[in-house]
C-alpha cells in the first residue's frame, strides 16, 4: 500500500478555510492628480521651493499686519537715523538694528524692512495676474489653433510669431511715458500697474499658445474624441469638455514657471523707471535708487536684490517639481 503524497494536518485545513474566508482588501485607485503629489513629496527641493512660496504669499496679503507689528510705515521718513554729512545710515550694515530689520535708506531713512515687504505685493500681484492673463489667452487661442488648423491655425500663429518678435520691453517703455495719471477711475501707481499686468500678459500668451497648440495637435486624433464626434458632440463641447482637461497638466507647468519671469521683467521695468510711480515700493525701483550708493551703503543694494532672487529661486525650484511631478517622462 502507497502512501499518500501529501500529508495535510487538520490545522492546515483550518487555515487555509480562515484565509479563503477573509474578505480581500480592496484596491485604492488614485487619480493622476494624487500621483502627481505623492511624486511632488518626494522632491524635497520642490517642497522647500513651495514652502518658500507660500511664505512670501502670505507675507504679500499680510503686509500691512507685518510692518505694524515689526517694522514703520513704509513711506514715513527717519532723518534721526542718518548721517546729516555723509547721507548714509548710522551704524553698521546700514543701519540694521532690533527697530529697523533690515537697516534704513540712504539720505531719507525709509524703513527697508517695510519697503522690502510691501515691495512684493507688487512682484507678486503683477507676476500672476499677468500669468493668469496670459495663460488665458494662449489657452483659448492655441487650442482653437490647435484643433481647426488649416487657416485658422496659419493666422494664429502669424499672429504669435509676430508677438514674440516684438521688442516688448520697448513697448512697454513707451506706453508708460504717454499713459495719463488718471485712467477708469484708478490714479497714480493703478494705472501703471494695470498698463503691466495687460502688456506683459498680451506679450506672454504666445509662449502658453504653442504648448497648447502642439498638444491640442495630438490630442485632436485621440479616441475618445472620436467617440464624442460620433455621438454628435458639438466643437464647443469638444474643445473645452474633451480636450481642454487633458491640457490643465502642461498649462500649469508652463504657468509656473511664467510667474519668475514676469517678476524679473516687472523688477527690470520698475530699475528702468517703466514701474510703479514712487513712492509705491517696488524691489527693481529699490535697486534702482542703490546704485547711487552701492559704494557707501552695499546693503541697499543688497537686500532687495536677495529678495528677487530668493523669490525667482523658489518659483523656479517648484515649478520644476510640478514639471517633474506632472510629466515624469520628460523629465529624463
Amino acid at each position: 500500500m502507497t502512501a499518500p503524497l501529501h500529508d495535510t494536518s487538520a490545522a492546515e485545513i483550518a487555515a487555509v478555510d480562515v484565509a479563503a474566508a477573509a474578505p480581500a482588501k480592496a484596491i485604492e485607485g488614485r487619480s493622476p492628480w494624487k500621483i502627481a503629489w505623492i511624486r511632488l513629496k518626494r522632491d524635497k527641493v520642490a517642497l522647500a521651493g513651495g514652502i518658500v512660496v507660500l511664505f512670501l504669499i502670505v507675507v504679500a496679503i499680510f503686509a500691512p499686519l507685518i510692518v505694524s507689528l515689526l517694522g514703520h510705515p513704509p513711506n514715513e521718513f527717519h532723518e534721526d537715523q542718518i548721517d546729516p554729512l555723509l547721507g548714509t545710515p548710522i551704524g553698521s550694515w546700514g543701519g540694521i538694528s532690533s527697530d529697523f530689520l533690515f537697516g534704513v535708506e540712504p539720505v531719507n531713512g525709509r524703513d527697508v524692512f517695510s519697503r522690502v515687504v510691501y515691495g512684493a505685493r507688487i512682484s507678486l500681484l503683477v507676476a500672476f495676474l499677468a500669468a493668469l492673463f496670459a495663460v488665458a489667452l494662449g489657452t483659448i487661442f492655441g487650442i482653437i489653433a490647435g484643433y481647426f488648423g488649416g487657416w485658422v491655425d496659419a493666422a494664429i500663429s502669424r499672429v504669435m510669431d509676430v508677438l514674440l518678435a516684438f521688442p516688448q520691453l520697448l513697448f512697454i517703455i513707451a506706453l508708460v511715458s504717454v499713459l495719463p495719471n488718471e485712467l477708469l477711475g484708478m490714479t497714480g501707481s493703478g494705472v501703471r500697474i494695470t498698463a503691466l499686468i495687460v502688456v506683459i500678459g498680451f506679450f506672454g500668451w504666445p509662449y502658453v499658445g504653442r504648448i497648447v497648440r502642439g498638444q491640442t495637435l495630438s490630442l485632436r486624433e485621440r479616441e475618445y474624441v472620436e467617440a464624442a464626434r460620433s455621438i454628435g458632440a458639438g466643437r464647443l463641447y469638444i474643445l473645452f469638455r474633451e480636450l481642454l482637461p487633458n491640457l490643465v497638466a502642461p498649462i500649469t507647468v508652463y504657468a509656473t514657471l511664467m510667474i519668475p519671469t514676469n517678476i524679473l521683467t516687472e523688477a527690470a521695468l520698475s530699475f528702468l523707471g517703466a514701474g510703479v510711480k514712487p513712492p509705491t515700493a517696488s524691489w527693481g525701483q529699490m535697486l534702482e535708487k542703490a546704485v547711487d550708493t552701492y559704494d557707501i551703503d552695499p546693503m541697499f543694494m543688497v537686500i532687495p536684490g536677495l529678495a528677487i532672487f530668493v523669490t525667482v529661486l523658489a518659483f523656479n525650484l517648484f515649478g520644476d517639481g510640478v514639471r517633474d511631478a506632472l510629466d515624469p517622462k520628460g523629465s529624463r
